[in-house]
């Protein structure tokens, strides 16, 4: 091959013979990365630090403003975990909201990680007859309760096995990750999520200089390419060093739970422990590490 205009990614999706998804998908669109950049797991340390530091110049470049690009690694034996509190969610969407700030969605078209399904009480958990774009002056309806979805995490996740050329996987802390510059935008993770927790960009995304969140994590919330699939990555640049995920701190009821299950004093091991917990689906197999529980 002569044409080095070609991206990796073009290659790829010809070799998996995947040309219908790769018209769908921005295959034939050269992409940012270097050509044949190699894969995050086999970069050495020296080679990380000079592509954060491209990414990062390219990206303060593209928005005006200083932009950080970090890389910071799972801390040893920790093992994240999420619960929500069904009894206490009412459905206002600022965990929605403050999702795409945190973590550099698109505005326009707008993508959002966390989808609240709004349910009828006497039917109970019942997927079929979820409400995803109800609308109401005020929150929670009578009658109602509400689910939020995100990416469950999952332990043996269909998604990472899906995946033909490995641009997604768990991490040592539980975090299930995905690296834009590999992802060939094939969408068999997708196809294979049992949550509906992942999401393709379909354009160009739309992100204003102004609303940008300059400091990202190389697999967390640095801009995202059109053509890759993208989701919730519990806030990785947040988590790791010690934070909440933004869903978690702006809940104004205490909903939602995070912590370290290796640790027997955290809130989300006292939830496990002394809750009526379930998880999604439960008969996939797919061993969330997403719980639902009832406080009251």
């Amino acid at each position: 091959m002569t044409d080095t205009t070609v991206s990796r990614r073009d290659l790829l999706c010809t070799i998996a013979g995947c040309a219908a998804a790769a018209s769908v998908a921005g295959c034939t669109e050269p992409t940012h990365t270097d050509f044949f950049r190699s894969h995050l797991h086999e970069l050495e340390p020296d080679e990380v630090k000079a592509l954060l530091a491209d990414l990062e110049q390219e990206y303060s470049a593209k928005y005006g403003k200083e932009v950080t690009v970090g890389m910071t690694e799972a801390r040893p034996g920790v093992s994240f975990a999420y619960a929500l509190d069904l009894s206490r969610c009412i459905g206002c969407r600022r965990c929605v909201h403050a999702c795409v700030k945190e973590n550099n969605l698109s505005r326009e078209p707008e993508v959002q990680w966390i989808r609240v399904l709004e349910m009828d009480k006497e039917k109970g958990v019942d997927l079929h007859h979820a409400n995803a774009y109800y609308d109401a002056e005020t929150v929670p309806r009578p009658g109602h309760f509400y689910m939020p979805v995100a990416c469950q995490h999952c332990r043996n996740a269909p998604c990472v096995k899906s995946c033909p050329v490995g641009a997604t996987w768990q991490e040592p802390d539980g975090i299930v990750a995905i690296d834009y510059d590999w992802c060939i935008g094939c969408r068999c993770c997708m196809a294979s999520c049992p949550y509906g927790a992942r999401h393709f960009n379909w354009a160009e995304p739309e992100l204003p200089a102004e609303e940008l969140n300059p400091k990202t994590h190389y697999l967390g919330n640095r801009p995202r390419p059109k053509g890759v699939v993208e989701k919730c990555t519990w806030c990785i640049h947040r988590t790791r060093e010690g934070l909440y995920p933004a869903c978690v701190e702006v809940c104004p009821v205490g909903a939602r739970k995070f912590g370290d299950l290796n640790d027997p004093a955290s809130e989300i091991r006292y939830v496990l422990e002394n809750k009526r917990v379930f998880v999604l689906k439960s008969e996939l197999n797919t061993r969330p590490r997403f719980y639902y529980f009832y406080g009251v």
